[in-house]
């Protein structure tokens, strides 16, 4: 029997119209600014890949790396990149992190003063050097991980990574312990607990810190 084109083209119509109804569906749950991991979209799509490419296509999404995406916030003068938290947050899964670098070392008056180029991660989930939209970080998997950055944490990552910043390291310890007395005691104890490499405790221990 002869298909009946006007059948076909109603059948081929109502499949283009629900297929767009579906994918405008899920741009209505993007927001400007946000990152997206494929399981995100997948609640509010039954064929996340088809209409994932689509979004792409369009300019609607970024791909930022396999199964992570960026909606785009637009500025005055193009286009905003991903903010820092978001992109982690949806590479761990997670908003359990805190992300810091060696730069920070030089606002605690010890005298360093060299600037590095790397972020580094603490997170209970992933060890490892990943690229993140251009951004290359450090991520290193603790039992322990501040909800957010303090002096006292700082002045203890300090001593654990001592070893590998440019300036002398016993100069630094130098001004590490003359500094240490201004802090609350009993916060840095507590930092020194919880944050403290094996190396370092004992050093800290030698000031009546641990």
């Amino acid at each position: 029997m002869t298909p009946n084109p006007v059948c076909f083209r109603r059948t081929l119509s109502s499949q283009v119209s629900m297929e767009t109804t579906a994918l405008t569906e899920v741009k209505k749950h993007l927001r400007p600014g946000r990152v997206y991991r494929r399981d995100d979209l997948a609640q509010w799509s039954a064929s996340v890949d088809r209409h994932l490419k689509a979004l792409v296509d369009d300019g609607d999404l970024k791909k930022l790396r396999y199964g992570m995406y960026y909606c785009p916030k637009k500025l005055a003068f193009g286009e905003a990149p991903a903010s820092e938290h978001e992109l982690v947050q949806a590479f761990l899964k997670t908003d359990h992190f805190v992300v810091t670098s060696p730069n920070l070392y030089n606002q605690l008056g010890l005298g360093t003063t060299q600037l590095y180029n790397n972020r580094v991660v603490y997170n209970h989930k992933r060890h490892g050097t990943f690229d993140l939209d251009g951004r290359v970080y450090q991520f290193k998997r603790r039992m322990n991980v501040p909800r957010k950055l303090s002096k006292e944490f700082l002045f203890v990552d300090l001593v654990n990574n001592v070893d590998q910043l440019a300036e002398d390291r016993d100069a630094v310890l130098v001004r590490v312990r003359e500094k240490a007395v201004q802090l609350d005691s009993r916060k840095l104890s507590r930092a020194v607990s919880l944050y403290a490499n094996y190396s370092s405790q004992r050093w800290w221990k030698s000031l009546g810190y641990a």
